[in-house]
Parts: C-alpha cells; structure tokens; sequence
C-alpha cells in the first residue's frame, strides 16, 4: 500500500482569521460573516487556551492511542456516543471508501450529567467510560478540563455567530440551545495512510453533522477542503494548521439553521506516511432544540428549505450512517 504524499500543485487555502482578544467586534464579525459565507472554514486565535496545557493534552492523547489495544477496546464506544473507536470504525464517505473505514482510531468525550438530571437517559449525554486512572494517572482530568476550555471558546465563537446572522448577541445562549449544549471533543490518530486510488483515506470526505467544529491539530499536514461539492472535478486545498490557533468549521445543522445561507463544506485528511494527532471539539445545540430556519434567514422570496428537526433526531441518524454497529465487535469477544 502506498502512502499519499502531498501534491506539490495542491493548492493550499487561505482562510479569514478571527482574533477573539480584538475590540474591533464589527470587524471580527464581518470577517467571521465572510468566511461563514465563503466556505463555512476559518481560523480563531487569542482564545485564551494555554499552549503548554494544550501541549499536554495532545501528550495525553497519544499515551492514550499507544495502550494495547485490548486496554483499549475497555472503553468501547457505548451507544451513547462515548468512549473508543477502533481502525475502520466509521465510514464517511461510503462512495469513494470501497470495502473499508476510516484509517484512524478516535475516543469520544461529551458532557457529564448527574443521574438526576432530565437528560440521563437521552443519546449524547451521560457518562463517559474512562481508562483506569491507575493505567493513565491524571488523564480523565486533563481532558475533562480541556472539554470545558473549548466549550468557554466555542460560546465565544456562537455570540460572533448570531452577530453574524444579524440575531442578539445572546441568541444562541438559551438554554434550549447553547445554553445547554451538546458539546463532544473525540481524540484521533491517523496512521499516515491513504491511496485515493484504491479508496483508501485516512479520513473519507464529508461535512460535520453539527452546528460548529473547533479543530486542534498537531501541526502534521493533511486536512483539506472541497469549497464547491458540485464541481466536477472536485477541487481540493489544503489548510495549513497555525500553532495556536483553531481551525473553525460550521457544520450541517448551521446551515439547516441558516436556510443555507452559511456554509458546512466537504473536507477530508490524506496520510502522508506521518502519524497524526487532532482533537475536533463538536458543538451542538440541546437535544431536544428544534432546528428550524431563524428568524433572520427567511422571507417571501427566501422560504425555508429544509422541514424542522430535532437536534437529536438529526444527529442520531447522521451517527447511525457513518459509524459500524456495535453488535459487530460484541461479536468478536
């Protein structure tokens, strides 16, 4: 099999750049607009996340990835979203993939509540099966710190958002949907291997399900992006990673939300011989948020074009298509 190395007539993007320390708000949110508009990708800096924490949080991961396997398939991802994925787990992009997933592993972490809470028993929320705190000290505590990090980040990020779509700064906050989120970070390593050729890629096209992305990357090259889905053939761009920064994606429900008016666009990662390291932290909003067109995104010749959904709803299927059921590695042991 041999490894995708990058294309030297690749193009490489170049993306809008949001700084959330700038006072200039007007200018941060006709930027965000702009980018929203463009290709639904940009980058966010000054986001107040520690470079050395975030250092550690990538370490911690890869002590993670590097577990036996058997230790690993401990915290098998449940039906609720959380926990291990294995090689080949998921398949998103089921045209171009002949026969095989993802050549990437991945953990799934989301918000915790308490037994008591009305949202125990939905898909999303709940537990987190964890690794043995004697196998990895310390673990479940930098990536529980982390989750909160980029949930404060991506709250940050939905005020420029509603600004955006010329909706109050708070609009997002609500409890129903923001206010109340469902918000999941998933570690993943790449082993570095792809060959388009034969289908195989370490991350197969697709457009996030949810409202928004916060991408933290290593600094490996790979991701790429398609602005135009329809184009025959596909153009694909590289996007650098940036240290410090976050790569920012708006997702499927965003522009559910927004009657299409910003952008969720198709991406993808090509190996290139490297093993990789990201962290995407999916944000969504509550799960029982019904996902209809806002306010500012419709009107007599503008009528909504897609039917409301739940945001539950929505996400349990765009999960159940892309990932192997579960009763296959139950099978196995």
């Amino acid at each position: 099999m041999e490894n995708h190395t990058k294309d030297s007539t690749m193009k490489v993007s170049s993306l809008n750049c949001i700084d959330l320390a700038n006072d200039d708000l007007y200018h941060s949110v006709a930027s965000l607009k702009q980018a929203s508009l463009d290709c639904g990708f940009f980058y966010v800096i000054n986001h107040g996340i520690n470079e050395e924490f975030m250092e550690d949080v990538f370490e911690q991961s890869k002590k993670f990835f590097a577990l036996p396997l058997e230790e690993k398939m401990k915290v098998l991802r449940n039906e609720k979203h959380r926990g291990y994925t294995p090689v080949l787990d998921e398949k998103l992009d089921p045209k171009n993939q002949v026969n095989v997933g993802d050549h990437k592993e991945g953990y799934y972490i989301g918000i915790e509540v308490p037994k008591d809470d009305p949202h125990w028993d939905k898909p999303f929320y709940g537990p987190n099966p964890w690794p043995d705190a004697d196998v990895l000290p310390g673990w479940r505590e930098t990536m529980e710190k982390y989750h909160q990090e980029a949930l404060r980040v991506s709250m940050a990020i939905g005020k420029l958002l509603a600004l955006a779509l010329d909706l109050d700064v708070k609009y997002f906050d609500r409890t129903e949907m923001l206010g109340k989120p469902i918000a999941t970070m998933r570690l993943l390593r790449y082993q570095g291997i792809s060959d388009p050729s034969k289908g195989i890629y370490a991350c197969g096209a697709h457009s996030d399900f949810g409202m928004m992305t916060l991408l933290a990357t290593d600094g490996v090259m790979g991701l790429q992006i398609c602005k135009d889905k329809n184009a025959t053939p596909q153009k694909w761009e590289y996007v650098p990673p940036i240290k410090g920064a976050f790569i920012v994606n708006l997702g499927d429900m965003l522009e559910r939300w927004s009657n299409g008016f910003f952008k969720s666009t198709l991406h993808r990662v090509l190996g290139n011989g490297q093993e990789r390291y990201s962290i995407p932290f999916f944000v969504e909003p509550n799960h029982d948020c019904l996902v209809e067109c806002l306010p500012t995104c419709k009107s007599e010749s503008d009528l909504p074009k897609y039917p409301p959904i739940k945001c539950s709803t929505y996400l349990t299927q765009r999960y159940e298509e892309t990932h192997a059921k579960l009763s296959i590695y139950h099978q196995q042991t």
